[in-house]
């Protein structure tokens, strides 16, 4: 155990061999750690475009990553060559959510970092990123208040000024703005309507519908929030 932690400590670029029990615990270590940034993804992801083979990648980009840079060694030949390599490559996928990107990023990091054999810098660097995606999730921050929102819905007839639904959205919302409305076209008097909505409390949304389900002529009531389209 003293030696292991030694080789943690003690690892420098100056004096890095790449034997192959050093190129092991590159491998394994980067496979660990790795795995504990996908962890750390997998119980802080809260979005809609969740993708079971991202975050196997995870830990797949952190062990090739390693392996990359133990090949690479000391030599910059090796390297002007493996970038040559790899710009033939060409990736079409497209990360919608800028949060993988960065999780990306942390995986070629703490891979780069355990293949040059700087091990106190992968272990503490993934310690410190887990703690602080934890703390962010935890914490919510970044959120935006108040929501936006889409309500759309029919009304049999034009809507009054003192219309009990114009009540309703001003308990729920802060602002609701009219986008547009259209008859049905199919010879009633239904007036399909949408709004805009600045939503104070999204853990009312359930009651504000059924206030609205409440109130007679209206329906086919359709909320969709902003967030969620976003993250579709």
């Amino acid at each position: 155990m003293d030696r292991l932690w030694q080789i943690l400590e003690g690892a420098s670029p100056t004096a890095t061999l790449f034997t192959a029990e050093a190129v092991l615990l590159s491998l394994l270590l980067a496979f660990v750690l790795g795995q504990a940034m996908a962890w750390v993804y997998y119980f802080t992801h809260s979005g809609l475009s969740y993708s079971r083979s991202f975050v196997q990648s995870l830990i797949l980009i952190t062990v090739v990553v390693a392996m990359v840079m133990a090949v690479i060694g000391t030599s910059i030949i090796t390297a002007v060559g493996l970038m040559g390599a790899l710009a033939i490559i060409r990736f079409r996928n497209i990360v919608k959510d800028t949060r993988d990107i960065a999780f990306i990023f942390c995986s070629l990091v703490v891979g780069m970092a355990a293949g040059s054999q700087r091990y106190a810098v992968a272990i503490l660097g993934t310690v410190i990123l887990g703690l602080i995606v934890i703390y962010l999730h935890l914490a919510d921050f970044g959120t935006h208040q108040p929501h936006n929102g889409f309500l759309r819905f029919t009304f049999t007839g034009h809507i009054e000024p003192d219309s009990t639904i114009f009540t309703i959205l001003k308990r729920f919302c802060g602002q609701f703005t009219l986008i547009s409305a259209q008859d049905s076209g199919f010879g009633t008097s239904e007036v399909e309507y949408a709004y805009q909505l600045m939503i104070r409390n999204t853990a009312r949304n359930q009651q504000m519908l059924s206030d609205l389900q409440s109130v007679e002529g209206l329906e086919n009531i359709s909320l969709t929030m902003q967030e969620r389209l976003l993250e579709v």
